[in-house]
């Protein structure tokens, strides 16, 4: 058992007994049941919209030398400028040299999780670059020395009284600051950075093929502040992130922003397609878009995982699943938690390491019932499983039950010959400390049901 799977096991008991985060997290994903359920109702046939925007990423992912070809030809087109990222070392170094170039001393950084996945705030603190988060939620557990939560809500493991005392702590502000006052001022304290700011980050929900331009939508206004207001403007993404057409926004900004906070639309969404051109009253004079692999093409490589590289990072998944719910997003030590982030992290940083998050699910199958683009979440953590075992990540122990379990279950003779009395030992000695101290062993009744049938079977023929 690898160190982080012993730090996930000992984090998640940790946890799941706080009653005091459960209440948190009922809380807040109680709130946006409520609201996708309003959502949806936009929606005359919403299986319909989900197959149309699952066959266009499918056609993305079997093509995806020959769009991203088409983006980098037409993004040039515009003015912009490629650099393209094997793993994220190479991303942050290019980022750094931009930044350098530009003699920029301070970023302003709308939401992204990519960036999030590169540490890039770190290194950017390491070459003395000043990077602030603008996103409230962001901000929030930025000040507060964290990482992001969840993929949608970054501050959902806190409460307003949490937010408060932390403002009070860090800034001075009234124990008792309402939510309204609150994000007052932090409002002001960013509009400063905004006017400041020598550069600004973005991520990018789509990269539009056809037009070679950047897709954004957000609810704060901060990203358009971000990228409008800076001379430099650089956008991460995965190579993923493609869709054909801009004609596909209008299926795939719905669907996200219906499944990852319950809107018809989010507030502000924005189509970038180059540096500020002559005339133009705002935008930066550099436009950089960042493409990284970091794993991708490896997971790429799987003919039924790649199809997780569809995903749109709504959030669905972690809001639906038993197990985030009760454990959170910090026990999975990785960027991408929930079950999209049990699917592609073992791709994307070893399955070694990081195999036992593809087990730590129910199997309820309700990630892929709620998932926009129809990704078979449930039915890749079993082949994430099956996988693990080939590549022969699994103990002697482990082994050899399997190896017992599969011969005696292969054969009657042998399972009706091993009487309750026998499973129940077999059970106490290799699976009590598997099942946990909190639960009580399943107890074999003395006779197998054949030993039963046959015995009834007798008595009937007397």
């Amino acid at each position: 058992m690898s160190e982080i799977h012993k730090n996930f096991l000992k984090d998640s008991e940790k946890i799941v007994f706080d009653t005091e985060h459960r209440k948190k997290i009922k809380y807040n994903i109680g709130r946006y049941d409520a609201a996708v359920i309003n959502g949806k109702r936009q929606y005359k046939n919403l299986e319909a919209a989900k197959n149309r925007a699952a066959s266009i990423k499918h056609k993305v992912l079997e093509n995806l030398d020959k769009y991203l070809n088409e983006f980098e030809v037409n993004f040039e087109r515009n003015g912009g400028h490629i650099v393209w990222a094997i793993n994220a070392g190479d991303a942050v170094t290019e980022i750094v040299k931009i930044l350098q170039k530009n003699e920029a001393r301070m970023v302003v950084k709308s939401k992204s999780m990519i960036t999030e996945e590169l540490e890039l705030n770190h290194a950017l603190e390491k070459a003395g670059i000043e990077a602030v988060e603008t996103d409230l939620g962001e901000y929030i557990v930025q000040i507060a020395g964290e990482k992001p939560y969840h993929i949608v809500t970054p501050a959902m493991h806190k409460s307003k009284e949490d937010i408060s005392k932390l403002f009070h702590e860090k800034f001075n502000t009234p124990e008792d600051f309402t939510p309204e006052e609150l994000t007052s001022f932090v409002r002001k304290q960013l509009r400063e950075k905004f006017i400041k700011a020598d550069a600004g980050i973005t991520g990018s929900n789509f990269l539009i093929a056809d037009t070679g331009s950047i897709a954004i939508t957000e609810n704060e206004g901060n990203g358009l502040l971000s990228f409008s207001l800076p001379k430099v403007h650089i956008a991460v993404a995965g190579i993923e992130k493609i869709i054909p057409s801009i004609r596909d926004l209008d299926l795939y900004w719905p669907l996200l922003a219906t499944h990852g906070t319950g809107q018809i639309m989010t507030v502000y969404n924005s189509i970038i397609s180059g540096p500020r051109k002559e005339g133009e009253v705002d935008g930066p004079d550099e436009l950089y878009v960042v493409l990284i692999d970091n794993g991708r093409t490896e997971l790429l490589r799987h003919k039924e995982q790649r199809s997780a590289l569809s995903c749109i990072r709504c959030g669905a998944c972690l809001n639906a699943c038993p197990v985030y719910r009760n454990i959170g997003g910090y026990t999975y030590n990785a960027t991408y938690t929930g079950p999209i982030g049990a699917v592609i992290t073992p791709h994307l940083k070893g399955m070694k390491d990081y195999k036992h998050l593809s087990f730590a699910s129910s199997l309820c199958g309700k990630c892929t019932e709620v998932c926009p683009v129809k990704i078979n979440l449930h039915e890749l953590l079993l082949l994430n499983r099956n996988e693990s075992v080939k590549l022969g990540y699994t103990n002697r122990s482990e082994r050899f039950v399997q190896k017992f379990a599969k011969k005696l279950m292969k054969n009657r003779r042998m399972m009706d010959l091993c009487g309750g009395k026998i499973k129940n030992t077999i059970m106490r000695l290799f699976f009590k400390k598997l099942w946990g101290p909190r639960r009580s062993l399943p107890v074999f009744a003395p006779k197998s049901f054949s030993q039963l049938w046959e015995e009834r079977r007798k008595q009937n023929n007397k």
